[in-house]
């Protein structure tokens, strides 16, 4: 199964927040609740979330105040958030604006409006979560319907080796560490050794068949996916049957 794109719901008042995160879970969305601003820090530093929802007023630290901190560090600088508060003023706007949120919704909101900017945000920071058709030669991955396929052939895959697979074709033709996979496809926070990239590199392989051989191995680098590593893969079959 996919995974569902993880909100962090900063707001101390209950009823609010927990109102957010039933129309959340019925809209394809994992909420996460946390009432203070201690909390909210604690959960970041657990699991990066897909997306921030914030209350301007918390106890013991302003919403604005968390905004400014998370923008100040690599790890959290790219999660979008989008700002949520009764204050209304435009000089209220540009300061959360300019703390680093992404967006502000002012109280009282629309549910579908929530719904409808914490989708643009993510398409905006990251696509690669969203449901999309990606396609390498005749190599083909949908992430709606969650299948693979080549010369439109359905190919098994598992899920650890659907992620990696469609992080590789959503970035064809570049070098990608294993560091990089590790971050990117299994996320920052999961601590594992880089060799388990080897495996699931290997496995990848061995279910996409013929079209194993896009999936190069760069020395000393790291793995790419390529067209013309099939291309390569082709001729090399040819030249030893005609030995």
């Amino acid at each position: 199964m996919r995974k569902l794109p993880r909100v962090l719901v900063v707001e101390d008042e209950s009823a609010i927040a927990e109102l957010i995160a039933v129309n959340l879970r019925h809209n394809g969305f994992a909420p996460i609740l946390a009432f203070e601003a201690e909390a909210a820090r604690r959960e970041v530093e657990a699991e990066l979330p897909d997306v921030i929802l914030l209350d301007w007023m918390l106890p013991g630290e302003s919403g604005v105040s968390l905004a400014r901190y998370w923008r100040q560090h690599e790890r959290t600088r790219q999660v979008p958030i989008l700002m949520l508060t009764a204050r209304s003023d435009e000089s209220d706007k540009v300061q959360g604006l300019d703390a680093g949120a992404d967006d502000y919704i002012t109280k009282p909101f629309s549910t579908k409006e929530l719904l409808a900017r914490i989708r643009a945000v993510l398409r905006r920071r990251t696509p690669d979560a969203l449901d999309d058709l990606v396609q390498v030669g005749e190599l083909a991955l949908d992430t709606a319907t969650y299948r693979v396929s080549f010369k439109k052939q359905e190919l098994k895959v598992g899920p650890t080796e659907f992620k990696l697979l469609h992080y590789l074709m959503k970035n064809a033709e570049r070098v990608h560490s294993r560091g990089t996979l590790l971050d990117r496809v299994w996320g920052d926070h999961v601590y594992i050794e880089e060799r388990t990239v080897d495996v699931h590199i290997k496995r990848l392989r061995e279910a996409l068949g013929e079209a194993g051989s896009m999936i190069e191995t760069v020395r000393g680098a790291g793995y790419r996916l390529s067209v013309v590593g099939l291309r390569a893969g082709t001729v090399a079959s040819a030249d030893s049957s005609a030995t």
